[in-house]
């Protein structure tokens, strides 16, 4: 009986009616700024595309293997070799070359725009104040959610699966950028204004070459954020290997999801391991 009193008095917020109206207004009015953002996804996409599906796989995986051993000497090396072997003998080439499309356009979306937000944020309190706020609501919604208003602006297709993916993967690349330059000895940044330099100077010499190693932290997070939406992205009409998953999760093909599984999982460990190595050589030569 209580809560029917507390009910009663206390109508419900029209929350859902407030987003569908502001969703709506969003369809009407700034449909041109969607189909720019639209045509300049799927052209970044078909690029990447483009270039992994132009050489041969084997030539591909050599230079794959090349770039694994500058970065992780001969153990990720030969893992990626192997590993992209048996995604060819599978049968998943095509597919994995598209999902590492996907996972590498919303990659770098999410750090073209994640280290500017996260040094303005480190340099803004009231900045701070207001995105800190938002990247919690990014990272806890559930991802389901962001499909809706993706799929409704920019209908089905691989660009609202790369807008989920920016969504929920960019936040850990401004926090962490955000960290890193709050991190930084207040005595080498004294020292820096002594020697006068400029703001501009501060920051590209000292603050950002300090936090490399919490900013390629953040980066390695949001590209494997990116990656672990493919399966969900797939769902809207995103090509690549999650629409293998997702076919053989809805007819428990138990096997073809085994195999579209490992050639997610061999992608990840291979983007994973170069990710947090390709800065290593250049601090462990400034550490010399």
């Amino acid at each position: 009986m209580l809560n029917n009193l507390i009910s009663a008095e206390m109508p419900k917020l029209p929350i859902a009616s407030w987003v569908d109206t502001a969703v709506d207004w969003m369809s009407t009015n700034l449909e041109g700024l969607f189909e720019g953002i639209s045509v300049a996804i799927e052209n970044v996409v078909q690029a990447f595309t483009n270039v992994f599906m132009f050489p041969h796989p084997i030539l591909f995986i050599v230079i794959l293997a090349a770039i694994a051993y500058l970065a992780g000497k001969w153990k990720l090396s030969l893992f990626t070799v192997l590993g992209f072997l048996l995604i060819w003998n599978l049968g998943y080439w095509d597919a994995t070359m598209s999902t590492l499309a996907l996972v590498l356009t919303s990659g770098v979306i999410s750090i073209i725009f994640g280290i500017p937000i996260g040094i303005w944020c480190a340099k803004s309190k009231g900045a701070s104040s207001v995105i800190t706020p938002l990247l919690d609501f990014m990272q806890t919604m559930p991802a389901f959610v962001y499909l809706l208003p993706a799929v409704t602006f920019f209908s089905l297709g691989v660009v609202p699966g790369v807008i989920a993916s920016i969504i929920f993967a960019i936040p850990p690349t401004i926090r962490m950028t955000n960290l890193g330059i709050k991190q930084v000895s207040g005595e080498l940044v004294e020292a820096a204004d002594a020697f006068g330099s400029t703001g501009a100077q501060k920051l590209f010499k000292v603050q950002l070459p300090l936090a490399m190693p919490n900013i390629m932290a953040g980066i390695n997070q949001t590209i494997m954020l990116s990656l672990s939406m493919v399966v969900i992205a797939s769902m809207i009409g995103a090509q690549g290997i999650g629409v293998e998953v997702y076919r053989a999760v809805t007819q428990l093909q138990i096997g073809k999801g085994f195999e579209a599984g490992l050639a997610v999982v061999v992608l990840a460990i291979v983007l994973d391991r170069l990710s947090q190595n390709i800065f290593k050589p250049a601090q462990k030569r400034r550490n010399a």
